[in-house]
């Protein structure tokens, strides 16, 4: 899920961002790996990473192309330490729930410091609250209402957290 917004909290742009190839899974370390033998599953999550980067780059290039004015960078959801290689990440049970998405994060995080981007780690379970501080607003859930309702679904809590992201990511 991509979402764009102005520093004043307009919503720009929102957008699912593909990352992975038709015919790779999408949570390989999870999933497929977990059945195959170690250097093939390796092999595999491998080959995922690589499409997720490509994807990134052309999710980035559509947005930046879409918006008129200058993007000054992303916001994502902090990622938690994994360990350090692929094949730790597929056999310890911890890291196998998560280094999917972290894996995607940090493709979008490369895109976006490519491009010159800044990079904007948050944590899910604080944003929304820093989105209406940055806004000066008291009741935010009341501004991502209107927001709901200006532009209708799909809006969800992942898109208010995406949002949320983008105003203090923007204010930063």
């Amino acid at each position: 899920m991509l979402v764009t917004a102005a520093g004043d909290g307009t919503l720009l742009d929102r957008r699912r961002a593909e990352l992975v190839d038709e015919g790779l899974p999408k949570i390989p370390h999870h999933s497929e790996a977990q059945r195959l033998p170690l250097g093939e599953a390796v092999a595999l999550v491998e080959r995922v990473r690589a499409a997720a980067a490509r994807h990134a780059t052309r999710e980035l290039d559509a947005v930046a192309a879409a918006l008129p004015g200058r993007i000054r960078g992303i916001a994502l959801r902090a990622c938690p330490v994994l360990p350090p290689t692929v094949a730790e990440c597929i056999t310890d049970y911890r890291a196998q729930n998560v280094a999917d998405w972290v894996m995607y994060r940090r493709a979008l995080a490369a895109a976006a410091s490519t491009r010159g981007w800044a990079v904007h780690w948050y944590d899910a379970k604080n944003v929304v609250g820093a989105a209406g501080e940055a806004l000066g607003i008291e009741h935010i859930d009341a501004h991502f209402s209107r927001v709901r309702e200006s532009i209708g679904p799909p809006w969800g809590k992942d898109h208010r957290v995406a949002m949320a992201a983008a105003i203090v990511a923007g204010r930063s």
